[in-house]
């Protein structure tokens, strides 16, 4: 906050209101809801990153950012996760 004259401290430009606040509180609650649905409803990503993972810790590469590309753009990758969600719906 700058100073005005005489050194009162007038309102800083950048604080939100109340009802800003509030807004934003209930924006932060909505996206978090729809986050959760979206990761119920698509398993695929839940394997893609628990498989990413798993891969990573048996095989600890030096490069962390190298060894995610090469995962990610592997082109036998999605069939991985196919096989793996018919795995999943059988074993239901």
């Amino acid at each position: 906050m700058e100073p005005l004259p005489g050194g009162v401290v007038g309102p800083d430009p950048g604080t939100l209101s109340p009802e800003q606040l509030e807004q934003l509180r209930d924006f932060k609650i909505q996206t978090r809801i729809a986050n959760e649905k979206y990761l119920r409803t698509h398993k695929e990503v839940s394997l893609l990153i628990s498989g990413f993972f798993r891969e990573m810790f048996l095989k600890r590469p030096d490069n962390i950012l190298e060894f995610a590309a090469h995962y990610f753009t592997d082109p036998r990758l999605p069939n991985k996760i196919h096989m793996q969600l018919i795995k999943d719906k059988k074993g239901s």
